[in-house]
């Protein structure tokens, strides 16, 4: 009996032609082609089978041999699932993480190390050192090769230029690198290279400039409320920022004069310590209030809600037209408190400036948009009550087409 082989190579397919011949006379021949056929059928066939459908067919001892032999690259499968390994013993007890640590590190100090083939000396060299190789001849002959011909006036230039003058040249071109911060800025301010400072010089640490202390604010809490409450006509503008320890009846008493005032344009209460206990009677004066343009509670210690109460306030009147409540005491307002502000300024007509420090791209784009869109609607109120004032004392003509 005689088996051979014979291997058949074209450009398309690869066949593989297996010839039995036995010693009677009939032989038999197999024929398979490789990539189109999958244990002798075609593998169109096995486009419409269900795979799940054939697994349910399988018994849980032909899973377990199957998921050995198969290793999926799927990173949403646990570790334990994706690899071969099979561990058949059964757990000693729950898992506790500061004792398997400190196994491990017991464990690590226990076994010994290694010990060097040749030890350590400081100085020598163990093995064989790592010398690069020189470069090859032609990037030598090249490097060898370029040469730049400046020019007889360029080249006398600059023979006999001073260190100060390159110094200014290289500035002028924007070598960064060959000068310190002094020497760049200097060349630019035409201000003369500093003294002592060359190729090799380094900056110094500039000394800081010492400005003074902003005064303390001056103004009378006791008067501001006074004036206030009498609805002083001169009084347009209280400013209490920076001023500490005002009192929650101080706060009740200013918003309750603020209440009936029909000529304060401006209320600043920057880092005063406001609080969520006095927003509700803030948003009320705001609310009953046609004559505030500027209300300023920067740095306090408002919260998110206390601020989304505030904003929901000048939706009374619609007099203000800038309203300030950044550094709060809760930096971040959230997606949710956000989009509520947005909406919010979306129903102002009125508002044009908004310092509020906000995270979310879309929240910022819409309100921007709005508060442009109210700066142009101003723009154009007063553009039209200036022709209708120069119109009626006869300096122009409204002119009505149809």
């Amino acid at each position: 009996m005689e088996y051979f082989q014979e291997w058949e190579d074209t450009e398309t397919t690869t066949t593989r032609t297996k010839k039995v011949k036995k010693t009677s006379s009939t032989t038999t021949t197999t024929t398979m082609t490789t990539p189109a056929k999958l244990y002798g059928k075609d593998l169109s066939v096995y486009d419409d089978v269900d795979v799940d459908t054939l697994l349910d067919k399988l018994t849980p001892e032909e899973i377990n041999i199957l998921a050995k032999e198969v290793d999926p690259d799927d990173s949403f499968l646990p570790p334990s699932q994706r690899t071969s390994y099979d561990c058949d013993k059964e757990p000693t007890g729950p898992l506790n993480r500061k004792q398997l640590i400190e196994h491990i590190n017991k464990e690590a100090i226990e076994t010994p190390d290694i010990p060097e083939i040749q030890p350590y000396v400081a100085g020598v060299v163990r093995g064989k050192k790592w010398t690069p190789p020189p470069p090859p001849q032609k990037d030598i002959d090249a490097q060898e090769k370029i040469q730049i011909d400046l020019g007889d006036e360029y080249e006398h230039a600059l023979t006999n230029a001073s260190q100060e003058e390159i110094i200014d040249l290289a500035a002028i071109l924007g070598f960064h690198s060959m000068m310190n911060q002094d020497q760049y800025h200097a060349s630019l301010l035409n201000k003369g290279q500093p003294v002592g400072l060359g190729w090799d010089g380094i900056t110094k640490a500039a000394k800081q400039k010492i400005f003074p202390m902003d005064p303390p604010n001056s103004t009378d809490v006791e008067d501001s409320i006074r004036r206030v409450q009498n609805d002083d006509p001169k009084y347009i503008d209280l400013n209490w920022n920076n001023i500490k320890n005002i009192s929650d009846e101080k706060f009740n008493s200013l918003f309750d004069g603020l209440e009936q005032n029909t000529h304060l344009e401006t209320l600043s209460l920057s880092n005063t310590g406001l609080t969520d206990r006095g927003v509700d009677k803030l948003a009320q004066a705001l609310e009953n209030n046609s004559h505030v343009r500027v209300v300023n509670v920067e740095s306090n210690n408002l919260t998110p809600l206390g601020v989304v109460r505030l904003i929901k306030s000048l939706l009374k009147q619609t007099s203000v037209e800038e309203f300030r409540a950044t550094n709060q005491r809760t930096q971040i307002l959230g997606n949710k408190i956000e989009m509520e502000i947005t909406q919010l300024i979306e129903k102002n007509p009125t508002i044009l400036r908004l310092g509020l420090h906000l995270e979310y791209n879309d929240a910022r784009h819409r309100i921007a948009t709005h508060l442009q869109r109210n700066i142009d609607t101003k723009r154009q109120k007063i553009k039209a009550k200036y022709q209708i004032h120069l119109a009626a004392k006869g300096k122009a003509k409204i002119v009505r087409t149809e």
